[in-house]
């Protein structure tokens, strides 16, 4: 049974089994460190992780699928996938698991910055994340402060997870090839995860200070301070100068949003 690609879903496909096969390492590591057995893969199109996925002793395992086409050709490879995918957008489904499980996936790349803010939302019950992404978005989610690419994805990734960029996966390694090389990353959910007022309030002073990342935090975040927390010393920096837990920190100190 044949396939079809469709660059409407982003659809890049690995066929390298030396790169299947780290992916899946990485995920027996993190289930041997966590205990956690369920996972869930995200867009598993033509198997190239499933395969493996499958064979793993004792997981409970799920994919998130859209594409009709995958689905039919996942089950008709692959009969032990049967009842085991769930034939929706990722973005639009409910926790596929009651209790803790880890994700892991060759992502889309049109929505993978959107994946994991998914994951965010999820945080509570997913320890453990390992994906690919367009270098350039990993690089983005592992960044420190002062560097070019630390932004919003970065602050809102740390303060709740550590991010470590495993390896770099060059264009050959996918049909058809990218123009990009893509890069692998895991994310572990910190032992002891920031202290923020509330989440809504931490999203809205990251987004708003990265919104306007040339300007002074003064400027850039007025809104969402009284004008005596604005005389700190903090506001005269940048978005990108401030850490995870300067940014944390002030949420305390801020208006309802």
């Amino acid at each position: 049974m044949q396939y079809t690609l469709k660059k409407s879903l982003g659809q890049h496909f690995l066929k390298d089994e030396n790169i299947s096969r780290k992916i899946v390492d990485v995920l027996q590591q993190s289930i041997d460190e966590t205990g956690i057995h369920q996972v869930l893969e995200v867009g598993p199109g033509a198997g190239a992780l499933t395969k493996y996925l499958l064979k793993l002793d004792d997981i409970d395992f799920k994919a998130a699928e859209l594409d009709a086409e995958k689905v039919a050709y996942l089950e008709k490879t692959f009969p032990l996938i049967k009842d085991k995918i769930i034939h929706k957008d990722f973005l639009d489904i409910e926790t596929p698991f009651e209790n803790a499980f880890i994700v892991v996936g060759n992502f889309p790349y049109n929505i993978s910055t959107q994946i994991v803010f998914k994951v965010l939302e999820w945080k509570q019950q997913v320890p453990v994340m390992i994906g690919m992404f367009q270098k350039e978005v990993a690089q983005r989610i592992a960044s420190k402060p002062g560097t070019k690419v630390y932004g919003i994805l970065s602050v809102l990734t740390q303060a709740f997870y550590t991010v470590e960029y495993l390896f770099d996966v060059l264009p050959g390694c996918f049909t058809p090839p990218p123009k990009v090389i893509s890069g692998v990353i895991r994310l572990k959910a910190r032992n002891t995860p920031s202290e923020i007022r509330n989440q809504k309030d931490f999203f809205a002073l990251v987004k708003t200070a990265f919104n306007q990342r040339r300007k002074t935090l003064r400027n850039a975040v007025r809104n969402l301070f009284e004008e005596s927390i604005l005389k700190e010393d903090i506001f005269n920096k940048r978005a990108e100068q401030l850490s995870i837990e300067e940014f944390t920190a002030l949420t305390f100190k801020m208006n309802e949003v």
